[in-house]
């Protein structure tokens, strides 16, 4: 039932109720985010699964590539690793966040996200928060990526800082695009249709680039998308940093693309989220 407000215009009671919720501070963003992102680890150590992603496929995918295509594409293993590395590290960080939004599109149909509702925080900090959680799981699918190379004949002449740069530039990578992700996750209608639109636009994303294999080798016609793909640019910044310990101008390309996606998708993840409330 609407109230009459002194000046004589009707007044929702949702509407009172916004307008005597004080503003949140920056600070409490940042802490409610935090909070939110324990959350998400504590869930995530009760459910070890959760990192099977993230464990196994590096190990895999490292040792069937490097066997299976190092003869055919650069005529021994070892001298394929340079390339393949790289490229395994962008296709494994960026395949592990597709799970965000599927986890969040999960937790929104379990209703969950329905007891934040009554909950004075942000509304960005149930997004934002597993997605600092999920920096965890990139880390240690980008560690264990460089660890399988080095145990099959990889040796990055960039040295440790080199390795730790693509690492770093990787796991920004990963979590910039998880926002896309996330929105994803806040439109469908399922955790299954989340997957499906999730694996639709990365697989693509992730091969037709120069990650396995040098783009002199690909058609004209090809090179062009592949030229202008965010993913052949992380991953030549990754091979500068990894292999030479160069800071390019791909480096710089790729934190530009960074910005532009979460400067694009966490306001509509954020304006998304906020029609299901």
């Amino acid at each position: 039932m609407s109230a009459i407000s002194v000046t004589g215009e009707r007044v929702r009671p949702a509407d009172r109720v916004a307008a005597a919720r004080r503003r949140i501070s920056p600070r409490e963003v940042v802490s409610q985010t935090m909070t939110m992102a324990w959350r998400a680890l504590k869930k995530m150590r009760r459910n070890p699964e959760q990192f099977f992603d993230v464990t196994l496929q590096p190990i895999l995918f490292t040792a069937m590539f490097a066997y299976i295509f190092g003869g055919a594409i650069a005529g021994d293993v070892r001298s394929y690793l340079p390339l393949m590395i790289p490229g395994i590290l962008a296709q494994t960080v960026l395949t592990t966040c597709m799970a965000t939004g599927t986890q969040l599109r999960e937790d929104m149909e379990k209703g969950v996200f329905d007891r934040f509702k009554s909950l004075p925080m942000a509304r960005i900090a149930p997004l934002a928060g597993p997605m600092v959680a999920d920096l965890v799981r990139y880390a240690i699918a980008a560690t264990l990526t460089f660890g399988m190379g080095i145990a099959v004949g990889y040796r990055p002449d960039g040295g440790a800082l080199g390795v730790l740069g693509a690492i770093a530039l990787a796991i920004i990578s990963g979590w910039s695009l998880a926002w896309a992700f996330t929105w994803v996750g806040t439109i469908a209608r399922s955790a299954q249709a989340v997957q499906g639109i999730s694996m639709m636009i990365m697989f693509p994303l992730t091969f037709l680039s120069n990650a396995f294999v040098p783009l002199t080798s690909l058609p004209g016609w090809l090179q062009a998308f592949v030229r202008v793909n965010p993913v052949s640019h992380m991953v030549t910044a990754a091979r500068d940093l990894a292999n030479e310990g160069t800071i390019s101008a791909e480096v710089g390309w790729t934190l530009l693309a960074c910005l532009v996606v979460v400067a694009i998708f966490a306001p509509l993840s954020v304006r998304s989220y906020r029609r299901h409330l």
